[in-house]
């Protein structure tokens, strides 16, 4: 089955074409980091407005890539929900238009099992029960993967997602946006250990928590009369760079502290971590050994699957595809939208 997907949850315009459920015959990505950049963050409507300009570009470039026509596709998946409701609702329009116009099936897909079902477009074969570890500037989850289809929360973040308390550490210092890219190269050039971050200590079970760690480079920064750079591509002094280290390392300590709490109570075969901050190299190397001490199978989507993209969407919905479903009359879009049980 040939299908189209598309994703536009948030600052990212994307698309891609799957052919069933191993190859990806295409993926394009409108990215809007330059529109947000002055703003500090993501304006919800300059995102939306940007969404609907590229949405049709994009999902000809993907068709061009792929070597098909509109014609050649029998199924289409789409983002429904968690995002920005005004983004959502452009990506999700359009396929809608897209499925009645051609006559075929539409499924409306979860983001965050997006994420998780990026882990099996280059390791198909990826044993279940898995754990996934989803990672991002909006979340930050653990969640049991028992197969296809069903997902359990083990544990959230009760404020800060991990990818949020990196962009906001960032603003304070004065880095460009995004921040997390930035504070993982910056974080190799410092000492770790240089200044300390206790662990989160969190009641009523697992969870877990950054705005406390963001706090503390505030507080720190007050202590030491450290200033912001005055410009974002000033060269961080040596006090900086060992603060970035150390907050890096903390946050990175904390989903992994987690992390091995989960596998011991859950017991999985397989572990995935995914999301945009499954980008970060010192997460990438840590919980590969994590992986390694446990004995289980691991699976770290390759940088062009991390962010936000239509590829993980269609991996996540064309299974549905296959078994004959349609949402064509119900596809709605939701700004939030649990993801399980």
């Amino acid at each position: 089955m040939r299908i189209l997907a598309i994703e536009s949850s948030c600052d990212e315009t994307a698309a891609a074409v799957l052919h069933g459920e191993r190859r990806v015959l295409s993926s394009v990505i409108s990215s809007q980091i330059a529109l947000h950049a002055p703003y500090g963050g993501v304006v919800p409507e300059i995102a939306a407005r940007h969404h609907l300009a590229q949405i049709e570009p994009v999902v000809a470039e993907a068709l061009s890539d792929a070597d098909l026509e509109l014609k050649d596709i029998e199924g289409i998946a789409v983002t429904r929900g968690p995002g920005l409701i005004g983004c959502l609702l452009v990506g999700l329009s359009f396929a809608r238009a897209l499925a009645f116009a051609r006559n075929v099936p539409i499924v409306g897909v979860n983001h965050l099992e997006g994420h998780i079902a990026s882990a099996w477009l280059e390791t198909p074969d990826l044993p279940y029960p898995a754990l996934a570890l989803v990672v991002s500037g909006g979340h930050t989850a653990l969640w049991r993967h028992p197969g296809p289809g069903r997902f359990q929360l083990f544990a959230r973040t009760r404020d800060d997602a991990a990818g949020e308390a990196f962009d906001k550490a960032a603003k304070m210092l004065g880095l460009a946006y995004p921040g997390g890219p930035i504070v993982d190269r910056l974080a190799a050039l410092g000492d770790p250990h240089a200044v300390r971050f206790g662990e989160i200590r969190i009641k009523d079970g697992p969870a877990f928590s950054f705005s406390g760690y963001k706090t503390a480079v505030r507080v720190h920064m007050q202590k030491t009369s450290m200033a912001a750079l005055e410009h974002p591509d000033d060269t961080p002094p040596k006090a900086m760079l060992d603060l970035i280290a150390s907050f890096r390392h903390a946050v990175v300590r904390e989903l992994l502290r987690r992390t091995r709490e989960a596998i011991r109570a859950e017991r999985p075969r397989s572990l995935v971590l995914a999301g945009g901050v499954a980008a970060n190299k010192l997460l990438r190397e840590q919980i590969t050994k994590v992986a390694d001490e446990e004995g289980l199978a691991l699976s770290i989507p390759p940088l062009r699957y991390c962010g936000d993209n239509a590829a993980m969407i269609g991996r996540a919905g064309i299974t549905r595809l296959l078994a004959g479903e349609n949402d064509i009359e119900l596809l709605e879009a939701a700004a939030s939208l649990p993801l399980g049980s």
